[in-house]
């Protein structure tokens, strides 16, 4: 781990599988800033439909990522993106950015420019970061990496009791497949099935874990 990086806890996982929940809770337990890198790409996903941008046009996605300003606004313990000094947080749960998010994602322009801010993030925080390559691509050399999954049906019902619409299945299948930081489980990952576990039960176990790796508050 690079010497002016600050500790992080990276927790990784499919659509639906309880990560954000959870890396919230572990967040406020250590007393880490908490980074969502799901609602960053969201983010840009809702910048770049509200442009008008069709999301398979990665030309112009990358040129748009080009000339936006990104920057960061710390509240309540939680990171956000800014872009063009724009809070989008209201945004990020729209159905037509639930559906193009994977596509988004896949720019490698915009996965460039994510990444480089969430470690940008590290030199300044402790951190648990949530997402889908975090122990894997973003910050691989942290020692404290887990990976939450449940089957496609339990993270279907969970999705469709938060009222939204996008099919769990294809998601994976985007998230899997894609050629820029795919979704994986990293090597040295704990992986947590949280199925028939309860947000609490899951943060207990990780804090647990966490403890007998020498992470204290």
């Amino acid at each position: 781990m690079q010497t002016n990086q600050h500790r992080v806890i990276a927790i990784d996982g499919p659509a639906a599988s309880g990560k954000s929940s959870v890396a919230h809770e572990v967040a406020r337990h250590f007393g880490f800033v908490y980074v969502n890198s799901g609602a960053m790409y969201r983010a840009i996903t809702w910048h770049v439909l509200s442009h008008g941008i069709d999301p398979a046009d990665s030309d112009r996605i990358a040129q748009l990522v080009e000339t936006s300003w990104f920057g960061g606004d710390l509240k309540n313990g939680e990171l956000r993106l800014l872009i063009d000094d724009v809070d989008l947080t209201k945004h990020l749960r729209e159905d037509r950015v639930n559906n193009e998010v994977s596509r988004v994602s896949t720019v490698p322009e915009v996965r460039k420019v994510l990444v480089n801010r969430m470690r940008n993030y590290a030199r300044e925080y402790d951190l648990v970061v949530e997402g889908r390559d975090i122990g894997s691509v973003v910050f691989p050399d942290t020692p404290f990496k887990f990976y939450i999954d449940a089957p496609p049906e339990v993270r279907s019902r969970r999705r469709a009791a938060q009222g939204h619409h996008d099919v769990i299945a294809l998601r994976d299948q985007a998230d899997s497949s894609r050629p820029a930081s795919p979704l994986v489980i990293a090597p040295d990952a704990q992986v947590i099935d949280t199925s028939v576990m309860s947000v609490n039960d899951v943060v207990s176990q990780i804090v647990a874990r966490l403890k007998e790796k020498g992470l204290s508050h």
